[in-house]
Formats: structure tokens, sequence, C-alpha cells
């Protein structure tokens, strides 16, 4: 008889495929490519806007509307049940050629996204890195020779994204942008929250 492997406790990442159409793409392109002036400490090609609410500009409401649904199938996966969601804060980052994002997670948030607006260069795809290890000793077998799977790696390099496309990830994950080779790559991030989470009768309640 075959051996059995058990993949215990995935994290799950959802790529949503075309989320935006193309006419709300060029619209949000359009409104936010001079509105990014905020400077990104890490990387001097790395500019945001200020944190926005879907009220803020009708744009951001149609994204809203297109996003909701897939925080409640993503969130589902999360919870094990269908919650209401809220889109908690929304801000858009220009990465021109050179600039990069640091490893970073985002806090007082469950669940984190990315929607693509511009073509990405295939060299500067967001990577999901394991959690760094803590001060004790490591050992590993880490050598040209070894094979890397989903037990041992240490990194993962999300699929090739489309302009309109959504990544939705647990907001815990550590992620970064490399090194941006090409043209500038706009994308638009969220965070998110449920509008409540009941535990055996001990309810908690949030608010966007």
């Amino acid at each position: 008889m075959a051996d059995d492997v058990f993949g215990l406790f995935a994290t799950p990442v959802l790529r949503a495929p075309g989320v935006l159409p193309a006419p709300l793409l060029d619209g949000l392109v359009a409104y936010f490519g001079d509105r990014a002036d905020l400077q990104n400490n890490a990387s001097a090609n790395l500019s945001h806007t200020a944190l926005l609410k879907p009220s803020d500009t009708p744009l951001l409401g149609l994204v809203a509307e297109r996003l909701t649904p897939k925080l409640v199938d993503f969130g589902a996966l999360l919870f094990g049940q269908r919650l209401g969601w809220a889109l908690k804060e929304m801000w858009v980052n220009l990465l021109d050629e050179g600039g990069r994002q640091a490893m970073h997670n985002h806090a007082n948030s469950f669940v984190s996204g990315i929607v693509y607006l511009t073509p990405t260069h295939a060299d500067s795809r967001t990577v999901f890195m394991r959690p760094p290890a803590g001060h004790d000793f490591v050992f590993k077998n880490d050598h040209a020779g070894a094979a890397t799977g989903p037990y041992n790696a240490d990194k993962w390099i999300s699929p090739q994204p489309q302009p309109g496309d959504a990544l939705l990830f647990p907001s815990y994950l550590l992620h970064a942008v490399p090194p941006n080779p090409g043209p500038r790559r706009i994308t638009l991030a969220f965070n998110a929250i449920p509008t409540r989470l009941d535990s055996w009768g001990y309810t908690i309640g949030f608010s966007g």
C-alpha cells in the first residue's frame, strides 16, 4: 500500500482573475497616477496614496462592489462561514523602475489583498515568505541537489498577474516585491475585516 502524506493546516491564498474590467482600470490609473505622493521609507522609487475608503471616490466604490463577494468567499475558507465583510482601508502603490517593497505584513486586519492595475514585470511579482525563525539554531539542507517543495520552501512567488486580477491572503502573511526592472507597476492594496465573529456565543463586532 502507498504511504499517505497529509498537508495539515494549509494557508489559503485566493487568486481572482479579471475582477476589475478595463474601463475601471483605466479610470483608476488616470485618477491615482498623480496622487501617490507619500514616499516609501524603504525605496525611493515606491510611493503611495494616503489611506482611502470606498466612499472617497465613486471609482473606489465600484472596486468595493467587485471585491466584496471575493472577500465573502475567502472569509468562508478562513472562518468556516459566509460573513459580512468591510473594506477597512485602500491605497494605491506606484512602483517605478528599480523600486521595491520590503518584507512586511498588515496589522489590524484579517484579510489583505492586491489588485493589479497595470502589467507587472515577471521579476516583480508579489513574493510570500515563511516567517523567519527565532534566535535558536536552525539546521537546513539547502544546496543545488536539494529539491524544493511546499514543505521546505522559504518563499512562494505568486503567479504572473494580469491587469484586473486580485490576490487575497491572510493579513499576517509576510510578503514583499523584488526590485522592479520594468515600467511603472501600479497596484491597489486593501485591508478588510469581518463585521463580527462568534465563538460559541462570545461575539466580537468590528467596524471599518
